[in-house]
């Protein structure tokens, strides 16, 4: 009874209740480095991005003006004028202040502090002062005096304009379209072929074909790291090298075992009469793939594409091996992060733009074709 109509049972709920704390420990980090992408190097030490949208409260010390300014007024030497003004910083609320590291929210704006020899200092909200003092100001630098201040949510281009802009020195952008000319082909290729040899699998009878999709079943468990080393002699000895070619040809190889799998199961579930009425009406193996089961399997293609784009566009390990030179005129974006890495550790609002950027193609083709992954990966599993 726990399955009547308008209750759900315990499962049902555990189920819902899991995917939500998927989704949302996939999407946080996802938000994190987008909003972090456009917050400077101050903002990201200083706080969270989870407070970026919200005004924030920070210490920035500031001088007075030197004592060769002040003037004399009714027997008072005075120096005044306003704080921000005086560093060339952007205006800002004060909400307290300070003349010591030690306690610099110690006075509230307004407040006029007695500092012995050096007079009395007054500051307002909006930064401006007035030091005064009963003798002459000496000193060639002017007092110290900490602010705590609340900031507007500011956000930056910078980072991107540094990334990708002309002449960049991280060379991203360059990264970027050697990726993009690594990965098309590398998705594209695979598909074609596979899609033909799933075809024949499925559809055609022929010796051997029970071994060859056996084959096919047993090259999904072998480790791609085991024919790199091979894979690139032979490369070497045919006169391909290190190149596009070669990567090209190389993710291909790792890629086909799924892809003829994953295409081959889901053309064997098509409804065998439509074939059939085919061959009856006169039309050709090529014809049938062409017109009939290519449209059909549509989603099976999509699911497949989605995989290798992901693999593709997030290899490093067959870029180094296949790809990569001396000369960096081929360096993919995963290969620049890390150089990032070692050359602008500090540097976050870099490394999280330059990260952003490298997930972004992924995010836009994973949403764009999503909807037939559950379907090409169902692919076969219920008769």
């Amino acid at each position: 009874m726990d399955n009547i109509a308008g209750k759900k049972s315990g499962l049902t709920w555990a189920v819902h209740i899991s995917v939500v704390l998927l989704v949302a420990l996939w999407l946080f980090p996802t938000v994190g480095l987008f909003v972090s992408s456009f917050r400077t190097a101050d903002q990201i030490a200083s706080s969270g991005w989870w407070v970026a949208p919200f005004p924030s409260e920070q210490s920035i010390q500031l001088r007075t003006a030197a004592p060769d300014t002040q003037v004399e007024e009714g027997g008072l030497h005075v120096i005044q004028g306003n704080l921000f003004a005086e560093e060339g910083q952007a205006a800002a609320d004060v909400s307290a202040w300070g003349t010591s590291a030690r306690d610099v929210a110690a006075h509230a704006p307004g407040d006029t502090v007695d500092l012995g020899d050096d007079g009395r200092l007054t500051v307002q909200a909006n930064g401006d002062y007035r030091l005064e003092s009963d003798t002459e100001l000496s000193g060639r630098r002017g007092e110290r005096v900490f602010l705590t201040v609340t900031t507007p949510p500011e956000f930056t281009l910078d980072n991107y304009r540094e990334i990708l802009g002309p002449g960049n020195r991280e060379g991203m952008a360059k990264a970027f379209f050697n990726t993009l000319t690594v990965t098309i082909p590398a998705t594209i290729i695979p598909i074609l072929v596979a899609a033909f040899a799933a075809y024949a699998l499925a559809w055609m009878d022929f010796p051997g074909r029970a071994l060859l999709i056996a084959a096919v079943v047993g090259l999904l468990v072998v480790p791609l790291q085991l024919a790199l080393i091979p894979l690139l002699k032979l490369h070497n000895e045919i006169g391909i090298g290190k190149g596009y070619l070669g990567t090209w040809l190389a993710h291909t190889g790792f890629g086909m075992p799924l892809a003829i799998y994953l295409l081959r199961n889901y053309m064997v579930g098509l409804p065998r009469d439509i074939i059939e009425n085919a061959k009856v009406d006169g039309a050709t193996d090529f014809q049938i793939f062409v017109k009939i089961i290519l449209p059909l399997s549509f989603p099976a293609l999509a699911s497949f594409a989605i995989f290798q784009f992901l693999w593709t566009w997030n290899d490093l390990l067959v870029a180094l091996v296949f790809l990569i030179d001396a000369t960096g005129e081929t360096t993919v974006m995963t290969k620049q992060i890390v150089e990032l890495l070692g050359t602008r550790g500090g540097n976050w609002e870099i490394l999280a733009t330059a990260a952003f950027v490298s997930i972004a193609v992924p995010l836009v083709v994973f949403f764009a074709m999503q909807r037939y992954l559950v379907r090409g990966l169902l692919a076969g599993s219920v008769k």
